[in-house]
């Protein structure tokens, strides 16, 4: 048996050094504890949303080390601050790999942030949960994709605005990188599919307000019938208070945005988003057993003000499937827990969700929603159960002709 393991030694599930040819690795599983890494942006333009990631990753972790760990191991949390910056999410990432000797890490937001730990993950042959939607177009042996994939919510949006709203003109709003501009592109293809034009496309760098106000007026002059909106971050304050300050209403043109959840409502202004559209997987105010319970959960963990999202839900479901992953493994090596993926399930507070083997995904069922007076958001259309993963869109004619990484798709 091996005390603390040195970075460079592979380690198996008796703390024996292993040589297996792959890239080697120090997690140590030798003693009666197992390290996990939890990246989250604690400061910057990101922190108004992934604070409370990383308090509903924390919650995951608690409640399985009170009942007894994974495989009779304490999850040891080791935490960093990815900063809103992708650069620091790398950095961070590769010393929790490489220091730390975590066996997986839960975290990241923006697509910008993914993208740059990629090659940290692959190179390392590493583990990484990430809880966030995403443009798709990517599907790493090294990733877990916890949030929805293009199919499972960008898809059904557009569903929904053609078939329930009866759009037949869309502006596209976002932040200036990967996740906005590809989900563009991707409504882009839709959209001349589905006889919807797509009348302008504007976009803002992460975090910035200077060019909002424009923006807006844009928008407002624009005539479209509704806004597709891929802001992140602290933009999409000035973008409702801009909104409303030039009289647009949901009645008049309203947005359907897909990166404000619970938690990001106050911080904006329920005044502002009342009637306005989310399209995500999750709600607060999602009716069943396994909600109640998770929502109760985190009110006594953070307070009775406190609130749940997508983001927040799919993280913590996260720890829960790695969790399921090792223990049908009975390893935590990683390519152990890659080959007993596919089939792993949790019921979890959105409901029952399977992970894919092939693509990292998970299903997960596509719920349109409503912001109400009181800052939750009301579910109005939901998919006819889980929707099986597709981030390469390979089930979609309009989607050949687009650009896709041959490393994936």
């Amino acid at each position: 048996m091996l005390g603390t393991t040195a970075c460079g030694s592979r380690v198996d599930d008796t703390g024996e050094a292993a040589a297996d040819g792959g890239v080697e690795s120090c997690v140590d599983t030798s003693g009666d504890s197992v390290k996990i890494g939890l990246l989250n942006s604690m400061s910057g333009t990101m922190s108004i949303s992934e604070t409370t990631v990383r308090r509903s990753l924390e919650l995951a972790v608690e409640e399985i080390n009170a009942d007894g760990g994974v495989l009779g191991k304490q999850l040891e949390v080791v935490t960093e601050d990815g900063a809103s910056e992708p650069t620091i999410f790398a950095e961070r990432a590769t010393k929790l790999i490489q220091s730390d000797c975590v066996a997986a890490v839960f975290g990241g937001w923006t697509s910008s942030s993914r993208k740059a730990m990629l090659p940290v993950f692959e190179s390392n042959d590493a583990l990484l949960f990430y809880p966030v939607q995403y443009e798709g177009l990517e599907a790493s042996e090294n990733i877990f994709y916890t949030g929805a994939t293009t199919n499972q919510q960008i898809i059904p949006a557009l569903d929904y605005l053609k078939d329930e709203v009866g759009v037949t003109s869309l502006h596209l709003v976002g932040s200036d990188y990967v996740f906005p501009r590809t989900a563009n592109a991707i409504i882009t293809a839709y959209a001349e599919e589905n006889g919807i034009e797509i009348v302008g496309e504007d976009y803002e760098p992460l975090g910035s307000t200077e060019g909002i106000q424009t923006i807006v007026n844009r928008v407002q002059s624009s005539g479209a019938d509704a806004v597709f909106n891929t802001l992140n971050g602290d933009s999409n304050v000035s973008f409702f208070t801009q909104y409303a300050n030039v009289g647009l209403t949901p009645e008049t043109m309203p947005v359907l945005s897909v990166s404000i959840a619970e938690e990001e409502v106050p911080g904006i202004g329920v005044d502002k988003l009342e009637g306005q559209y989310t399209a995500w997987n999750y709600y607060q105010t999602v009716d069943s057993p396994e909600n109640e319970q998770f929502v109760t959960a985190f009110k006594e963990a953070y307070g009775d003000d406190a609130v749940t999202s997508d983001p927040m839900e799919a993280a913590y479901t996260s720890v829960y499937l790695w969790k399921g992953m090792v223990e049908k493994a009975e390893s935590f090596d990683v390519a152990d827990v890659q080959e007993a993926a596919d089939g792993v399930s949790f019921d979890a507070p959105e409901g029952p969700v399977t992970v894919d083997g092939d693509n990292h995904h998970i299903a997960k069922t596509a719920l349109i929603g409503r912001v109400n007076a009181d800052g939750l958001i009301d579910a109005v259309w939901s998919s006819d159960g889980p929707i099986d993963p597709d981030p390469c869109l390979e089930g979609y004619d309009w989607a050949s002709s687009m650009e896709k990484d041959e490393t994936y798709c």
